[in-house]
């Protein structure tokens, strides 16, 4: 029985829900009973990468979730269209958005080529705003309706800029989107919110950055899907236009021991600040659009 589980019968929309955070937020809503539609772009296996929509699948309803595997880019708005319209149909609306598929290249303004700065807009900004527009008219009618962009907090420093301006620019696109539709659908009962991490997440993109070893001092994507849980389960009309740090959403459940999370409980005092808590350690890497 799941009926007292608070997302229980709830539809949430996750964008790079294959691998990840994305797809432990994914996980942690299929426990409660939730109708989970992974919209990602990897259908085949990767060579390096791991997951596909369909194993993302297998694994949600293993939780006791039901899953739509949706094939899609979040530049294509085809894609979009049709996965939006395929999980109404199967699940009779949607309630919940989560705007998580991201691309990073943490270059310099010398570095970054045209085309990775327009990768990194394609999808954070322009690819958050086109999956929130599709999602919007059916969360409109929810009663429970939540948009959580994975996206950092806006401070306007120059600190956040100075190292990777336009991967912080495609990145605080996502959060201008938070701090817009917030108030503009505040008198909607539609929450829209951000979350970001304390410290590095050990990711398929963080394996990428700064390799295995990363791993050591980087916590699990089961932090943020603790903290998004929290957020998606509170009152919309209450809860909007805030921009968390997974830290702090867990201290306000009462949740203050986070060892659990360490991929290595023996270095849970080292672990590294996330590159928009610290960025005082310039790293030069290629781009990667990854279901984060």
């Amino acid at each position: 029985m799941r009926v007292n589980k608070k997302l229980h019968g709830k539809t949430v929309f996750i964008t790079g829900a294959s691998r990840g955070i994305g797809k432990a937020i994914a996980l942690k809503a299929a426990r409660d009973g939730a109708n989970i539609v992974i919209a990602a772009k990897t259908a085949d296996p990767h060579p390096t990468l791991p997951g596909t929509i369909y194993s993302a699948a297998r694994e949600i309803e293993n939780e006791g979730g039901k899953a739509l595997a949706c094939i899609v880019d979040v530049r294509d708005e085809q894609q979009v269209r049709k996965a939006v319209k395929e999980a109404v149909e199967k699940f009779g609306g949607i309630d919940i958005l989560v705007n998580n598929a991201s691309a990073i290249s943490l270059t310099s303004t010398l570095d970054t080529d045209m085309k990775r700065f327009d990768l990194m807009h394609n999808i954070n900004t322009r690819g958050t705003f086109l999956v929130t527009k599709e999602c919007l008219p059916h969360l409109l009618k929810s009663k429970h309706g939540h948009i959580l962009n994975i996206s950092p907090p806006l401070i306007m420093s120059p600190h956040w800029f100075s190292h990777h301006v336009a991967y912080t620019m495609a990145k605080y696109g996502m959060s201008m989107c938070v701090l817009g539709m917030a108030e503009e659908f505040r008198d909607k009962s539609i929450a829209v919110n951000a979350l970001w991490p304390r410290t590095a997440i050990y990711t398929s993109a963080i394996e990428m950055l700064q390799g295995v070893g990363a791993a050591q001092y980087s916590r699990s994507p089961e932090i943020m899907a603790d903290a998004a849980y929290a957020i998606l389960i509170r009152d919309p009309n209450t809860c909007t236009g805030n921009f968390f740090i997974d830290e702090e959403v867990l201290s306000e459940e009462g949740i203050n021991e986070l060892t659990r999370y360490s991929c290595f409980p023996e270095n849970a005092d080292k672990l590294m600040s996330d590159f928009f808590c610290r960025i005082n350690i310039y790293l030069s890497c290629n781009i990667f659009y990854l279901e984060n």
